[in-house]
């Protein structure tokens, strides 16, 4: 549920203005929520029951986890209209998500709520994969006294199966993977990569291998997906496996040098955690002097704990 609402907030496009819906979808791409909530509020003020409006700033709240309003917002649009399967998802989506951060006895009043919202939803569309892979983590997640539920969750992946062959076998082998069955798991994430073939197929079974200390087979997953993707990332994906697990580390080098060489933002990572799992390389090593010219410059670029905690192990060789 935590990963689903809000990486799938939906834009939606007929809205009062093209040029205005354009521009607060500009505004979201760039992560300008604040602003977009600021223009969003005053084009509420001339119209304050458009729907789309009020979605839109809902939406923008959910990016800023401003909870309680976003499910104001996704509220007041389930009054004014039953039969959207989408508001009703949202609506459950934020209820979840503020449940993640408030105290147990606050989350447990908003449970009810969360699954007759996304029940709703998936009534009300047969097609919506987002709700269904809510309720999957949603049962997952649950105590069972809490209306947790194994046979549920199975159930919503075995309709995500059926509206798309990818998204079940990635839901099932979260499931097994959740419920401490990691041969299972691997079997359905390996099912995924063979239908889907993304990015997030490899993903997914490359960190089943790191939870389950596997980091052999993590690094032939990875380079399965490189070949099919040709990212830069998955070079720091390899480097960074081989320096946790101290294996492969002359493979780990060359990969981070790799990552460093072709380093653009849109690879994700920051260059400072290359710079990081060079130093653990080195200090695995026993070469100091390098381990230190590393930890150093990833310490110049970033002051982060870990990158000191690191050079204290390698002052301490």
């Amino acid at each position: 549920m935590k990963h689903y609402f809000l990486l799938l907030l939906c834009i939606p496009m007929c809205v009062w203005s093209q040029t205005t819906a354009e521009s607060i979808a500009q505004l979201f791409e760039k992560k300008q929520y604040q602003k977009a909530e600021t223009i969003l509020k005053e084009a509420l003020k001339k119209a304050p029951n458009d729907v789309e409006l009020i979605e839109l700033l809902g939406d923008s709240y959910g990016y800023q986890k401003k909870w309680d309003e976003a499910i104001e917002n996704y509220e007041r649009l389930v009054k004014m209209d039953d039969t959207n399967a989408n508001y009703h998802y949202k609506y459950g989506g934020a209820m979840g998500m503020k449940a993640l951060i408030v105290n147990k006895f606050r989350a447990l009043g908003l449970i009810g709520d969360i699954k007759s919202s996304f029940k709703r939803a998936a009534e009300l569309d047969p097609n919506h994969i987002d709700v269904r892979w809510a309720m999957v983590e949603l049962y997952m997640q649950l105590p069972g006294l809490l209306g947790g539920s194994f046979k549920k969750s199975m159930k919503y992946a075995n309709e995500l199966e059926q509206l798309s062959k990818v998204d079940g076998y990635l839901a099932k082998g979260y499931i097994y993977e959740y419920d401490d069955e990691p041969e299972l798991a691997e079997k359905f994430y390996k099912k995924a990569i063979e239908v889907g073939g993304s990015l997030t197929c490899y993903e997914k079974l490359t960190k089943l291998y790191e939870k389950q200390d596997q980091p052999l087979k993590a690094i032939e997953n990875i380079e399965r997906s490189h070949k099919k993707h040709q990212r830069n990332a998955m070079h720091y994906q390899i480097g960074k496996v081989a320096a946790d697990y101290n294996i492969q580390l002359e493979k780990g080098e060359k990969c981070l040098y790799l990552y460093i060489t072709n380093y653009t933002s849109k690879d994700g990572v920051p260059v400072s955690w290359a710079y990081y799992r060079l130093a653990q390389i080195f200090t695995h090593r026993g070469d100091k002097q390098k381990a230190l010219e590393w930890i150093n410059k990833a310490l110049t670029e970033d002051d982060l704990k870990p990158f000191k905690k690191q050079k204290e192990v390698i002052l301490a060789m």
